[in-house]
């Protein structure tokens, strides 16, 4: 897989030379020769009456859900593994091409749940760069979580930094297939035959993403997916765990239904991680609509894309062309070169209405409860602490217009020209917080 270096994605820089209005004129847009409206965060009105959201929930048909929906109470069949749970199930299997789906409440559940059938112990190796959930899944699942550096082009966890961080109790690597790109698999696959280790896919942001024209479900020992209102494909809450091995998916069944394998027979231990019947409702309804949301999420990012080209110090992390993606994710890097730093944007597109997210700060080695531990203290992850300075996700999402984007785009052009003002106003307002997580 050909992966572009993200940092000269947006080219065709504009620059003019010399004089102390050199800055505003550098990032003057070409795009737009309309005068550039007062912007909030110097005392003008929001651009957007109505926030703009990362990841706002995308609805299918809503006659289908509601038929569905009528279905469940019809059936007086609420959860405890129903039809269209199992339904669900399988269509999940038929489009990822993968023997074994078991879905599950959350991907946090079934991140643990997965690492526990696997029989994973003492540590396993996460990437820093990514969703907390990830580590709470492997300490929910009693294990020791080593924290790895990233790729700066991919921001996927480094095989170099990963073969540093094994110990002699190490048990497997927990490799995150981030913004639905996938990691670069074969060379974690070999790494982890050769030392004897597990190899799980965190998939959270994955589905429907190919790696090699082969769709990310069955690499690995397992992968676990999820379904949460803010994912391209969503069953309100919910994920799944997919696999290729039939003992692996059996163990996971009883897991998910505390250890029971039939009425009055208990096997094993286990908890209720089982999704209801609505939910499931939710996730066939959604999955019916998979090929238009990523059409539409594609025209999205190519009109940021489009937009944005020519803006020094700003890139977008790109998407292989060859390859399926969801592209459920703007991933904007903010560079030096940009006059205004990632946080200062931030804070400039929150003042509008636009609810960007500084997806993934701080970092996993810095966060809470892994930063006073021992082994983090005076961990240096390099790329990671960069990505966590740089990175900014924009709105995108079935609720979201090109009109939007080309209207979000102004504004950081227009922040950029008058990144004087913004600094010396020191006017950055309180965050809003929208809801996040699996």
């Amino acid at each position: 897989m050909a992966w572009p270096d993200p940092l000269t994605t947006c080219s065709n820089t504009i620059t003019v030379s010399g004089g102390a209005g050199a800055e505003g004129s550098r990032f003057a847009t070409h795009r737009d020769s309309r005068r550039m409206r007062q912007l909030a965060i110097l005392g003008g009105h929001p651009a957007f009456a109505e926030p703009l959201h990362v990841g706002r929930p995308n609805v299918g048909s809503e006659e289908q859900f509601l038929a569905l929906t009528q279905q469940v109470l019809a059936s007086r069949r609420f959860t405890n593994y129903g039809p269209l749970v199992a339904q669900f199930e399988r269509q999940i299997s038929e489009r990822l091409q993968v023997e074994h789906c078991v879905v599950v409440n959350n991907a946090t559940s079934g991140l643990a749940l997965a690492a526990i059938a696997l029989g994973l112990s003492g540590s396993v190796i996460v990437p820093a760069f990514g969703f907390i959930a990830t580590a709470h899944a492997m300490r929910l699942a009693g294990l020791r979580v080593l924290f790895a550096d990233i790729d700066p082009r991919t921001h996927h966890i480094d095989c170099a930094s990963v073969l540093a961080r094994i110990e002699p109790d190490t048990s497997a690597v927990v490799a995150v297939h981030l913004w639905g790109n996938p990691c670069d698999i074969a060379p974690l696959e070999q790494l982890c035959e050769e030392r004897g280790m597990k190899l799980l896919f965190d998939s959270a942001q994955a589905f429907g993403s190919t790696c090699d024209g082969v769709p990310v479900g069955g690499f690995g020992n397992a992968e676990v997916f999820s379904f949460h209102a803010t994912k391209a494909i969503n069953s309100f809450e919910g994920g799944a765990i997919t696999t290729r091995d039939a003992a692996l998916a059996d163990k996971l069944r009883l897991l998910v239904n505390f250890g029971f394998a039939g009425e009055d027979q208990i096997d094993s231990w286990g908890i209720n991680a089982k999704m209801p019947e609505v939910c499931a409702a939710m996730g066939i309804t959604s999955l019916a609509s998979a090929d238009a949301i990523f059409a539409h999420n594609l025209r999205i990012h190519d009109a940021y894309a489009a937009h944005l080209r020519g803006t020094e110090g700003l890139a977008l992390l790109p998407y292989p062309r060859n390859e399926a993606n969801s592209r459920n994710y703007v991933v904007l890097t903010v560079t030096d070169a940009f006059p205004l730093d990632r946080d200062a944007l931030y804070h400039v597109l929150r003042a509008e209405n636009v609810l960007a997210r500084r997806y993934f700060n701080p970092a996993g080695h810095q966060a809470e409860p892994y930063r006073h531990l021992s082994e983090n203290r005076r961990l240096t992850l390099p790329a990671t602490e960069r990505a966590c300075r740089e990175v900014l996700c924009l709105p995108t999402g079935t609720s979201i217009t090109i009109d939007q984007v080309q209207r979000i785009c102004e504004i950081i052009a227009s922040a950029g020209e008058q990144a004087a003002a913004i600094r010396d106003a020191h006017a950055l307002p309180e965050e809003r917080v929208d809801a996040a997580g699996r």
